[in-house]
């Protein structure tokens, strides 16, 4: 017989529901009002409970946040997106943040999918670049934290203090594309306009498949706005009278004052690529208004595309977009669910959702355990 010396007794091993209690024991997971089925699909992949937390408005449309489960010492994940009701959606984030910074809270992880006012990320006319104030706004509230999904601008991240993890839904769109569109090897992706090809041109050479790019007048670029900041330009008839000479000083002289930018004028819509007999597959990171979207569906159609389908992470579908989409060439709209529009798949037949909890919940799982985040963005370029 083998003698055990003393103090060498073996510890009992843990069984691995121990171990993942013990790994998610100070996570609490709480949402606001506006994607509540989102939120319970990501508790219930990592399986836990939705933890008590409920939002309502009162009779003069003030929020409130109500906790009822302890969040001292604990770690926060505040599943909230952006909806058609944005303002609503922000204020019940911040305020549900700064409720959990108050009580103590170890991290607070605001869990955003689609962030709201990311198409604002640009200076216009006199206003403002309200995606830097939204930032500012979500650091001073308490979150320590971002998770969100396909920024419009991947600078966006820039303007947080915190740190933020933008998460891609391509892997998702991919798979799609490769599992459930017949012959997707006779498809060519379509950027509708030229600020989408970088987008596009990815999906291209991951399919291993053509491109094509529309461009004309029918999508005004946004730096075609008139920008109401600069007043005219003063005009001389003139030359001051003391004016150095151009050849001793090599320097050409403008008599007419500040000379004005040319109009830029935009050629017909074309496509740019080959569509005739081909499947055409647009991909966007956010449909909202549909107009551009089906005006590019006629065009790729009357230059012979046999089929249309249209990709995008965020699906916000705005207004009478379900109408303008159920009655165009479109035949497949295929969106992920980090925007609830279930009330527009009774609209329009077409629209097709992806479930993403399973990437959100994966993300939650790494950071809460510290485990590194590069596995979520393996081969992806930046220009996914």
């Amino acid at each position: 017989m083998s003698k055990r010396r003393l103090g060498s007794v073996r510890p009992p091993k843990r069984c691995r529901s121990d171990m993942d209690n013990t790994s998610t024991s100070d996570i609490v997971i709480i949402n606001g009002n506006s994607h509540p089925d989102l939120a319970n699909m990501v508790a219930e992949r990592m399986g836990l409970k939705n933890g008590g937390c409920s939002v309502f408005h009162k009779s003069n449309r003030e929020t409130i946040v109500e906790i009822s489960d302890s969040v001292r010492g604990k770690d926060i994940y505040i599943i909230q997106t952006g909806t058609k009701d944005a303002n609503n959606n922000i204020m019940e984030l911040l305020i549900m943040a700064y409720a959990c910074k108050t009580s103590s809270a170890r991290s607070i992880v605001g869990v955003i999918p689609y962030l709201p006012y990311s198409k604002q990320c640009k200076m216009r006319k006199r206003g403002c670049i309200v995606s830097k104030l939204l930032a500012k706004m979500m650091c001073t509230s308490g979150l320590t934290h971002i998770i969100t999904m396909d920024l419009h601008q991947k600078e966006i991240q820039g303007f947080f203090d915190i740190p933020v993890d933008n998460l891609r839904a391509s892997p998702f769109l991919l798979q799609y594309i490769q599992e459930s569109i017949p012959d997707y090897r006779n498809s060519v992706i379509v950027a509708r306009n030229p600020g989408v090809a970088k987008k596009a041109n990815s999906y291209a050479e991951r399919l291993r498949l053509g491109l094509a790019v529309i461009h004309g007048e029918q999508k005004e670029a946004e730096s075609d706005e008139v920008d109401g900041r600069y007043s005219p330009p003063p005009t001389r008839n003139s030359t001051p009278q003391h004016a150095p000479s151009s050849s001793r000083t090599r320097t050409t002289s403008v008599s007419v004052g500040v000379p004005e930018h040319p109009v830029k004028v935009k050629p017909p819509l074309t496509i740019v690529g080959d569509v005739n007999g081909r499947i055409a597959i647009m991909v966007d990171d956010l449909i909202d208004d549909v107009m551009s979207f089906v005006a590019a569906a006629e065009m790729l159609k009357e230059n012979g595309a046999c089929k249309i389908y249209v990709l995008a992470t965020h699906g916000l579908l705005s207004s009478d977009a379900p109408r303008l989409l159920e009655e165009s060439v479109i035949d497949e709209i295929v969106v992920t669910n980090t925007i609830p529009h279930e009330i527009q798949k009774l609209q329009c037949h077409k629209i097709k959702t992806i479930d993403i909890s399973i990437l959100i919940a994966e993300a939650i799982r790494r950071i809460h355990n510290k485990e590194s985040m590069s596995y979520l963005f393996r081969n992806v370029t930046l220009e996914d």
